[in-house]
């Protein structure tokens, strides 16, 4: 007997389960993912060139479009604008410098720290297995204006030290080198715990978690080795050039100051005298400005990250479940040409569906959208106008998301919006009331847009049930029916054909005419074991009804998420008026339970580890300044540098957009560490000028006075090379990275500021320190 005569052999095509189209045109898409140690921007020259090959073989008519989403567009302009902050940054540094000191070798000693130390951190990047990225790249922008500062300190007190000495009869003058060398030595200890206190207050980005954890620590790591590299050029190479370059400098033979030293000096002495007259007045002063800059908390929004701005759209277009593939095709067609006529949109793709093994499987009821947006366009307005336009679709959800926003969504909760509002209960009937009720409050909450509940509905299904007495008695079990009804409905590829050099599935299931009317199926003969034949129907019931399309466990227990996403508002904000108004408006039955996921969940788990973790870096800084001192009061006296800092802090998150994100929490973390550095370089000369026998007043005086240009100069050029990051806020690659450097500038200011004042005030008033036995190296 021949195959032919018990069954019909042709060519057909396999079961459908998506479809695809390109700038609303039909076509095919292909997502190509990079391994995770590849370079994108090196994969994506070569698959472009290897694409032109392919082009040229190609049909007439046939076309490869190359110009739809590319990570590698992301990727380039993010790197050059952080480059232009970086080379910004490193000017406006160079031009503090020249301003202050006035002399252009030492400027060039001190601005030559930082080619130096970069070099060695893209070195020990490249050891380590690090590479160049927005992250790396937005540390050492951060970075660059304290790159300086240890130099900084170095140049000043050597330029000082050569002009005391060459104030000096030419008999009594020490040789320039050993001026130097002391003059180094004197200010080592100092500068070497200042730069140890910055490094340990980022040590929580190195124990930070999930997808925080993964963008901030190589910011982290690159902030850090580019800061221990410019302590290792500070005590090596910038006194080399020192004991090279300072000791003829024009400066140091005149024996004057700067104009602009002197100018501040003289303005800032009777101010000084002034505070020291009335230092509880100061002090009070001080206070009030940082219970006003806590008190101003209570009005700061809170969100998780800073909302990228990629320049690509991912459009969810869904509709009910059951809808067949050609209608919703139709509508996510039209979604198509409704976003091709916003001139924001350049092209797009939609992939409608995907396959059940796919990573992100989805019914053909969903498309999804890749739009990549014009550059220079206003993405807010374009957002709202999108999903205006989008509203006059009727049937559909839409979801307007960031690639990367979407994908971060994803791994943080499973769900394509930034809140996801999970509801457990053992009822799926119920579940789906309660979320209807949650996403008719959700809708009604300003700032919260693209509300949708989980398509969790009854959809008509053909249900075969076996009859297990009637199966133990023609020897079947289960499985057998299953395996009979599987192989006959839905087919199962039993070899494979090659022909003219390819392979095709020979795939065996029931015609079309059987598999598609109960009655047949019904009909279907079924083999037992003891080699007789039963129809379906003797040992199955076969009905059809209506049943769930799919059902979301969590833990074990089901559940049903509403989502949303943000839009003109603080994320915590909005989630918190949502829980108020879910606890007074929904009654929740017994055994049901709300959570919160998403982005605000992760919110809420970072900032409780980055306050932990800081908790414990203040803890270490306290050991660091108690070894430097070895006096708990004059630890404790720096340390007062830490609230000044959060004054122009909080002041710089009140003038941008009033929200405190894990950037902006990190920025305050970082701020820490650079503002007891000039407490440590202040209170350190202090106790100094002690130890040398001057009196209490006069040493708070003329050490405030000494150290007043390096003060100023290091914290103005840690804190102006900023500007160029924060003054990027929202441009590509700098979303991260603005809100620190905001953050960092404004508590620098007022840090620097109160320092100079607070600090001199409250040594005063506790009576100064008993100077150490011991030498200060």
């Amino acid at each position: 007997m021949r195959l032919a005569d018990v069954a019909s052999v042709v060519i057909g095509s396999a079961p459908r389960r998506g479809d695809g189209s390109i700038n609303a045109h039909p076509g095919v898409v292909i997502s190509v993912q990079k391994q995770p140690d590849a370079n994108t921007l090196e994969l994506t020259r070569r698959i472009e060139a290897q694409l032109e090959e392919i082009q040229r073989s190609l049909p007439d008519g046939m076309k490869i479009h190359t110009d739809l989403f590319r990570q590698e567009r992301f990727i380039r302009l993010a790197i050059d604008n952080l480059l232009s902050a970086l080379r910004d940054g490193a000017v406006l540094v160079v031009l503090i410098l020249m301003f202050f000191l006035l002399d252009w070798r030492a400027t060039a000693i001190s601005a030559v720290a930082i080619p130096l130390s970069l070099v060695v951190a893209v070195f020990a990047l490249q050891a380590l297995g690090g590479s160049i990225n927005t992250m790396t790249l937005g540390g050492m922008a951060i970075a660059t204006g304290a790159l300086v500062d240890d130099a900084i300190i170095d140049v000043e007190n050597v330029f000082r030290r050569l002009r005391e000495n060459h104030k000096l009869a030419i008999g009594e003058r020490r040789p320039s080198l050993r001026v130097v060398f002391d003059a180094s030595r004197e200010i080592r200890s100092s500068i070497l715990n200042a730069t140890l206190v910055i490094v340990v207050v980022f040590l929580p980005l190195f124990f930070m978690s999930g997808v925080e954890g993964r963008l901030l620590r190589p910011l982290g790591f690159a902030y850090v080795v580019s800061l221990l590299a410019s302590l290792l050029v500070a005590v090596s190479a910038t006194p080399a050039l020192c004991s090279y370059l300072l000791p003829a400098a024009r400066a140091v033979r005149e024996e004057r100051e700067s104009a602009v030293i002197a100018a501040l000096k003289a303005w800032y002495a009777p101010a000084l005298e002034w505070v020291l007259t009335r230092p509880r007045v100061a002090v009070a002063a001080a206070g009030a400005a940082l219970l006003v800059a806590l008190a101003s908390l209570a009005f700061v929004g809170t969100s998780f990250l800073p909302e990228f701005n990629e320049g690509a759209l991912t459009v969810s277009v869904g509709t009910v479940p059951g809808t067949s593939l050609s209608e919703s095709s139709a509508l996510g067609l039209r979604a198509e040409q409704i976003a091709l006529n916003h001139p924001a949109v350049m092209t797009l793709d939609r992939r409608q569906g995907r396959a059940e093994l796919d990573e992100h499987a989805m019914g053909v009821n969903v498309g999804e959208l890749d739009v990549t947006l014009a550059e220079g366009i206003d993405k807010n307005r374009a957002f709202e106008e999108l999903r205006r336009a989008f509203a006059s679709i009727p049937g559909t959800n839409i979801t307007i998301v960031q690639p990367i926003s979407h994908r971060i969504d994803h791994m943080l909760s499973g769900t394509r919006a930034a809140i996801a509002i999970k509801i457990f209960g053992p009822d799926l009937y119920r579940l789906r009331v309660v979320g209807g009720q949650v996403q008719s409050i959700a809708e009604s909450i300003p700032g919260l847009v693209d509300v949708r509940l989980e398509q969790q509905v009854e959809v008509p299904q053909l249900q075969i049930r076996g009859d297990r007495t009637l199966l133990a008695h023609y020897g079947l079990s289960v499985g057998d029916l299953a395996q009979t009804i599987e192989i006959a409905l839905g087919g199962r590829a039993v070899s494979r054909i090659l022909e003219d050099g390819r392979s095709h599935d020979l795939v065996v299931r029931f015609p079309e005419e059987v598999r598609g009317r109960q009655s047949a199926i019904a009909s279907v003969w079924i083999d037992t074991p003891a080699g007789t034949k039963v129809p379906l129907s003797q040992v199955a019931e076969i009905q059809v009804l209506r049943g769930p399309n799919t059902i979301s466990r969590e833990n074990v227990a089901r559940k049903i998420v509403v989502q949303a996403n943000i839009a003109g508002r603080d994320l915590g904000g909005a989630v918190q008026e949502l829980r108020e108004r879910i606890m007074s408006d929904v009654d929740l039955p017994s055994g049901y339970h709300v959570e919160y996921g998403g982005q605000f969940e992760s919110q809420e788990q970072a900032s409780r580890t980055i306050g932990l973790l800081s908790l414990l870096s203040v803890a270490l800084i306290f050991l660091i300044l108690f070894g430097e001192f070895g006096s708990t009061r004059v630890a404790l006296l720096v340390m007062v540098n830490l609230p000044l800092s959060l004054i122009g802090g909080v002041a710089a998150v009140m003038l941008t957009d009033r929200v405190l994100n894990v950037a902006s929490l990190v920025g305050f973390v970082t701020l820490f560490g650079i503002a007891t550095r000039n407490g440590v370089l202040l209170l350190s000369h202090y106790r100094r000028l002690q130890e040398q026998g001057i009196p209490l007043r006069d040493a708070i005086l003329r050490g405030s006075l000494e150290r007043l240009a390096p003060i100023l100069m290091t914290a103005l050029t840690a804190g102006l090379a900023l500007v160029p990051l924060a003054l990027r806020g929202g441009e590509p690659g700098s979303e991260i990275q603005s809100p620190m450097a905001a953050v960092i500038l404004g508590g620098l200011l007022s840090a620097t500021a109160l320092n100079m004042v607070v600090l001199p005030a409250l040594y005063w008033l506790m009576g100064g320190c008993p100077p150490r036995s011991r030498e200060m190296l």
